[in-house]
């Protein structure tokens, strides 16, 4: 991997990493307007932290009062792991990948152009998820006095959503032996010929 710092995302696409495309390639059914990948993207982040919270407060109910400091703590590093999250994704390449943001709204993410298996993009989408997410949240259901692990652990899994929506769209999508791309900010399917 050779990560490029491209710097602050202007919000224009044409600026992100463009490639010439496979001549049988299949771009992604996606939501279109980011508008509306924004709004179904927040709203399922917040649905799926607020399904998560539930077994925390569960489980943790005992705990929260003598650990409010650490219960802060994992609130404030689940929303400052944005950066981990996709140098997380960044290891996934082999080749260029460049890291943008635009801290004012929030927003970081890496694209990269190269090809990628079905299963390498799917674990390349999950892979944040799983090490941030996943993992601590298993942890904190194993010994729930650790509420640090639980909180930051459900953040970190509801803050992937947009990730999950790449991975329906290629398990939906893509049939057996495809490979996809990034052009911008969408996913392309091809098959060998």
């Amino acid at each position: 991997m050779i990560l490029h710092n491209a710097g602050k995302y202007s919000g224009d696409e044409s600026t992100l990493p463009q490639r010439k495309h496979q001549s049988n390639a299949v771009p992604f059914k996606e939501v279109e307007n980011m508008k509306q990948l924004s709004l179904i993207t927040n709203v399922g982040c917040i649905l799926s932290i607020i399904l998560l919270a539930i077994p925390f407060v569960l489980l943790a109910k005992e705990y929260i009062k003598d650990n409010a400091i650490w219960l802060a703590l994992g609130g404030i590093c689940g929303g400052l792991s944005l950066p981990i999250h996709e140098l997380l994704h960044a290891l996934c390449y082999k080749k260029d990948v460049y890291y943008y943001n635009n801290l004012s709204q929030g927003l970081v993410f890496v694209v990269g152009t190269e090809d990628m298996s079905k299963a390498r993009f799917i674990f390349m989408c999950l892979c944040p998820n799983i090490f941030l997410g996943l993992v601590p949240y298993i942890i904190f259901l194993i010994f729930p006095n650790i509420v640090f692990l639980g909180l930051f652990g459900l953040l970190c899994i509801g803050m992937g959503f947009g990730d999950y929506i790449n991975v329906y769209n290629a398990i939906k999508q893509m049939p057996k032996g495809a490979k996809t791309y990034l052009s911008g900010f969408h996913s392309y399917w091809y098959l060998k010929k």
